[in-house]
């Protein structure tokens, strides 16, 4: 693969300013009560995920859904020949002097995959047939559409003039020699593709998939279909998981459900450091006494970078790195582990992926009503979507406030209003950040 020298330095894409202004730490006095904002969490995710796994070679037909491992150029101009856009005559636009209309005689024809005709193949005065795809004679420079011209026997009659040069694409109009095709990170899809295939790539350097491996944490879980005794639940987190790692850039490592013991979370956690890029747990973050994960992380040899973030749903959520992998543990409560992921966790492993935009497109919309909240952590609500204002910005119903475990209602949401952490009172038409489900 021709491959261009980076456009930016990786780290100076890291250090640029962030898209979000930063929230002001709150919570009860004390260094151990205190809440670190949700950027300096993200940020702290991101800088431990900030070295992609490595690059590997693959055939272009097997690199649907993965990510390019640096900027695809072309090696020569796209088109590499000026050649006809569409059916019809070539002709010298000089040939065409004075009133119409103009009759010229056929000198010879043109197909996609000929060569071109030489110069004194075309005598002055005469045209050739030319088909789409066709290199352009030495000499002649436009092409009139056969729907534009009248043929006769050997002859071609032209009644009205065209513009120079219409209907030939130029060499190197698409992309000149050197130029970046497909920039580095990208994810690779149908059109990305077919821009690789156009310059000539059999095979593409691409990221290797990122491993990921995950499992929950609980004793009181079971697997969909089980019967539950009193006191159990089904496991929704690890299905949760299931479905948004299923990414073709993915390779999933499901260690399915681990009881809420120090020996088996330690097993578990040292068995997924040595075989994943990253592991994410979900369960056992918080404070309670069967709350094991961040002790034992720590005594397995774990480096726990974040805890106790400012966020709601999601505060008890641990950012480490154990081993070479980089560690997320989510809550227990199933909205709090989705949307833990999807804030932090989702953009941490598209980094290490390689991907060059990690974060969503960020859209916005309107509060249909005035909201009253306790202020303190940035707020991803459910929300639904009532109308739309003059300038096609949705208006947004807020879902439920306490919502962290209601996966029903996260079921009944179109997106999450992202509330601003010090925000106490929110006016009707206050525009918020949105991000659709």
């Amino acid at each position: 693969m021709v491959i261009c020298p980076p456009a930016i330095d990786p780290a100076d894409e890291m250090s640029g300013p962030r898209a979000v202004p930063q929230d002001d730490c709150t919570g009860a006095s004390g260094p151990q009560n205190r809440l670190m904002p949700f950027d300096d969490a993200l940020a702290t995710g991101l800088g431990l995920a900030a070295r992609p796994v490595p690059m590997e070679t693959v055939a272009l037909s097997d690199a649907v859904g993965r990510v390019l491992a640096g900027r695809a150029c072309a090696g020569s101009p796209m088109p590499a020949f000026d050649h006809a856009a569409m059916d019809g005559y070539a002709v010298r636009y000089s040939d065409l002097a004075g009133p119409g209309p103009w009759t010229l005689e056929l000198n010879g024809r043109a197909a996609a995959g000929d060569a071109p005709l030489p110069a004194d193949a075309v005598a002055t005065g005469a045209a050739v047939r030319i088909l789409t795809g066709a290199p352009i004679p030495a000499g002649l420079d436009t092409v009139i559409m056969q729907e534009h011209a009248a043929r006769s026997g050997n002859r071609v009659t032209i009644a009205d003039r065209p513009r120079q040069g219409a209907n030939i694409r130029l060499t190197g109009e698409d992309a000149a020699i050197g130029a970046t095709v497909v920039a580095e990170g990208t994810l690779l899809g149908v059109r990305e593709i077919a821009a690789l295939a156009s310059i000539g790539e059999a095979a593409v350097d691409v990221r290797r998939k990122l491993r990921i491996a995950w499992f929950s944490s609980g004793s009181e879980l079971r697997e969909p279909g089980e019967p539950l005794a009193p006191g159990q639940i089904h496991d929704a987190n690890r299905y949760t998981l299931l479905a948004a790692l299923d990414q073709p850039w993915i390779d999933r490592l499901d260690l399915g459900t681990v009881p809420d013991t120090p020996r088996a979370l330690t097993d578990a956690l040292i068995d997924a450091s040595h075989r994943a890029d990253m592991v994410v747990s979900t369960g056992g973050v918080s404070v309670g006494d069967e709350d094991h994960m961040p002790s034992v992380f720590r005594e397995a040899g774990g480096d726990i970078r974040a805890m106790r973030i400012a966020m709601k749903p999601g505060k008890p959520l641990a950012i480490g790195r154990m081993n070479d992998a980089v560690y997320l543990g989510l809550p227990g409560n199933p909205v709090a582990a989705f949307v833990g992921w999807l804030t932090i966790g989702a953009p941490m492993a598209r980094l290490m992926a390689g991907f060059a935009d990690v974060r969503p497109p960020r859209h916005f919309a309107r509060l249909a009503a005035a909201s009253s909240r306790r202020p303190g952590r940035r707020e991803f609500r459910p929300a639904r979507i009532t109308g739309r204002d003059d300038n096609g910005v949705p208006r947004i119903e807020l879902l439920g406030s306490s919502f962290s475990a209601r996966i029903g209602l996260l079921c009944a949401a179109d997106g999450l209003a992202v509330l601003p952490a010090d925000a106490e009172t929110l006016d009707a038409d206050t525009v918020v950040e949105f991000i659709w489900l």
